[in-house]
């Protein structure tokens, strides 16, 4: 069922939560791929019904990224969610989100505001104010879907850490699904960005992955120095990838490891060409 407006969606809502129904929510911006796919899968394993909400929301872009080229194909977004079991797709427009009358900065709009030390790293770095926007809209779809589940894909690290504190931190009764990264045949992360590789950029992008799972087989062999391990995933990258980050995280309070060990965070942002990519690890 395709729905756009809010009071539709909490009226149904409203209805299941009487019936004692439990309720997962999926948060995408479109462009599903089989990433997406595992989540809506989770959620369906997991609850009575399942909320899909597909919205580019503009608020987590900056003024330089590619807001207007973002590949938005809801027909075929709904589709893949019915086939999937999903019970309601959401797909608002930014008007319903934020107000007709509204700027989309918090000059005139409530944002919430993640811990700095968080934001401020990794991605967040070349990205500012990106991990507020993600924060707002997240909050608003927890409130709008009364979620009991949400379920979020391991590969924006980041952003899981992010919204599991701001669950923790406002005392939101919703519990976090963290998922498994979902991979191509060939070890690349699956992106709505992949789209926009090059054959060539796509090899260059691969040796992301590589370097990653080269960092993962030395430390199984006890080399845990993360500047050796550093170091050497540098050298599988392909001269041509542009490094925004290669950082070592401990992903239980997000503070910078000296030494690897289990619940590390191992993360990496890079560009092959203009497109950038994200992707991790964790030991």
């Amino acid at each position: 069922m395709l729905l756009n407006n809010i009071k539709d969606v909490k009226t149904i809502i409203q209805q299941w939560k009487k019936e004692g129904l439990t309720i997962g929510l999926v948060p995408t911006m479109g462009a599903l791929h089989i990433g997406h796919a595992s989540l809506i899968k989770k959620a369906k394993e997991t609850c009575d019904r399942v909320v899909v909400s597909v919205f580019v929301n503009p608020i987590q872009f900056g003024p330089n990224e590619d807001f207007q080229k973002y590949p938005r194909t809801l027909k075929k977004d709904e589709e893949l969610c019915n086939e999937l079991g999903a019970d309601i797709v959401f797909a608002p427009s930014a008007i319903e989100m934020y107000g007709e009358n509204t700027g989309l900065c918090n000059n005139e709009l409530t944002f919430v505001c993640p811990a700095y030390n968080i934001v401020d790293a990794l991605c967040g770095k070349s990205r500012p104010g990106h991990f507020d926007g993600v924060a707002t809209v997240v909050l608003k779809l927890f409130n709008i879907s009364k979620a009991d589940y949400a379920f979020f894909g391991q590969k924006d690290a980041q952003q899981l850490f992010i919204i599991k504190k701001m669950v923790k931190d406002l005392n939101l009764d919703i519990k976090i699904i963290s998922c498994p990264i979902v991979r191509e045949h060939d070890g690349l992360a699956v992106s709505s960005r992949n789209i926009y590789l090059s054959e060539s950029e796509r090899e260059q992008a691969l040796t992301i992955s590589k370097a990653l799972f080269h960092i993962k087989e030395l430390y199984s062999k006890g080399i845990k120095d993360t500047s050796v391990l550093f170091d050497s995933a540098i050298s599988i990258l392909d001269k041509n990838i542009e490094l925004d980050y290669l950082e070592f995280r401990d992903f239980s309070t997000f503070e910078k490891a000296q030494m690897a060990q289990e619940n590390t965070l191992v993360a990496i942002a890079a560009k092959a060409g203009k497109t950038r990519l994200i992707d991790n690890i964790i030991l």
